[in-house]
């Protein structure tokens, strides 16, 4: 999961209370899928720097709720604010975030310089998704070889 650190980082993540995050803002059918289709409660999170100095995995955190209506979708004040949005028909979901823990970047040149990682979404040219699945093989080989 993509976040620019410039709204959520890992360390705005450690300061909120019980350290979680509702998903908020995503404006994208495939990864609003990825996230209400398939993420569920308890399933691990590599948490991603984007769109900064230096983008890369910036901590492991946990899906703590199951998708629910992104709410910022309904506020006319609000950047993400979707005219089209119902509270009967909602079209953007979010689930909760927590941190288990941040760890020492890795960055996006570390993660393509691992012929395990060759087929990894993130790293695919053209993906600008803010969430992609990880195959298990992939998650592994992060989570063990690593992360120190």
């Amino acid at each position: 999961m993509k976040s620019e650190p410039s709204d959520v980082s890992i360390d705005d993540l450690s300061k909120l209370p019980d350290q979680s995050v509702a998903w908020y803002g995503v404006r994208n059918y495939q990864a609003r899928n990825f996230m209400r289709d398939q993420m569920r409660v308890g399933d691990g999170v590599l948490f991603y720097h984007s769109n900064c100095k230096e983008p890369g995995i910036a901590g492991i955190a946990q899906v703590s709720s199951t998708a629910y209506p992104d709410a910022t979708q309904f506020d006319q004040n609000n950047k993400y604010f979707d005219p089209k949005a119902t509270q009967e028909t909602p079209r953007w979901f979010n689930v909760d975030v927590k941190l288990i823990k941040k760890i020492a970047l890795i960055s996006l040149d570390e993660l393509r310089h691992h012929p395990e990682l060759e087929r990894m979404r993130t790293l695919q040219r053209g993906n600008r998704l803010s969430i992609t699945p990880l195959d298990p093989s992939e998650w592994e080989f992060i989570t063990e070889h690593l992360i120190k």
